[in-house]
């Protein structure tokens, strides 16, 4: 099976699963001017589904839709990406902030990741996933990891990370916090997949948007980040709109 093979087989794949929970995706444009970061969340309760994502310059977060129903708002408000020159970071909690205090002072995504764990929400251990983008790093295009319980037991941590050294392009890797829904959540298995991408954001949003499941799927976020200038696009969007 060649790459664009595998790339359409793991896109059929992603639009097939009810759940997968909230997502990363990381890589290179078809034209090879962009690296692309892909950030979604999606819910099963109210209170997750009571969201919106928000952008504040280069950084965007997420946001109760009605505040009034907001409930436990420790892991579910948060910045999804930050930059500062050179580095661009996305995640799924305030693993965020973590990564970009570190890389910032001059400490490695690594280093950050070993401060932190799993989320404390029993009994699915949600992971925490995050990437990283570092122009600034001629060894590597960009990162992706999972920090996960074993097995969904909370006294057994895993940190997983995973370089890229060249991109594709046209192509992405995509890591995703559960392979399904379930009974405890599955925790996502094995290494990030390659998925698509596309040369235009909102089309790339577009995508993404209408390949995740329409009932639990609630906000997205496309970031383009021009490989030789650092100009940054960002799409949004969101089920809540008004």
């Amino acid at each position: 099976m060649d790459v664009a093979e595998r790339v359409q087989d793991n896109m059929n794949a992603l639009a097939e699963n009810v759940y997968p929970g909230r997502g990363i995706v990381i890589g290179l444009t078809p034209d090879r001017r962009s690296f692309v970061q892909v950030y979604w969340i999606m819910g099963r309760s109210e209170n997750s589904r009571n969201r919106v994502f928000v952008r504040e310059a280069d950084t965007v977060r997420t946001r109760a839709w009605d505040e009034s129903k907001l409930e436990d708002p420790s892991l579910i408000i948060y910045r999804c990406i930050r930059s500062f020159p050179g580095c661009h970071v996305v995640s799924n909690g305030d693993q965020t902030d973590t990564i970009f205090d570190a890389m910032s002072a001059g400490k490695t995504f690594e280093d950050a990741l070993f401060t932190r764990t799993f989320e404390p929400d029993p009994p699915n251990y949600t992971p925490r996933i995050a990437g990283v983008v570092d122009l600034n790093d001629p060894t590597h295009a960009y990162k992706l990891a999972i920090i996960k319980a074993i097995a969904n037991d909370g006294a057994h941590c895993a940190r997983h990370v995973f370089n890229y050294e060249t991109p594709i392009g046209g192509v992405g890797h995509c890591v995703t916090t559960y392979s399904g829904d379930g009974a405890p959540l599955p925790s996502f298995r094995g290494e990030p997949y390659m998925v698509e991408t596309l040369d235009d954001p909102a089309e790339l949003a577009r995508l993404y948007w209408e390949a995740l499941n329409e009932e639990n799927k609630v906000s997205l976020l496309v970031k383009f980040i021009d490989v030789e200038s650092e100009r940054t696009r960002i799409e949004i969007i969101n089920k809540h709109r008004g």
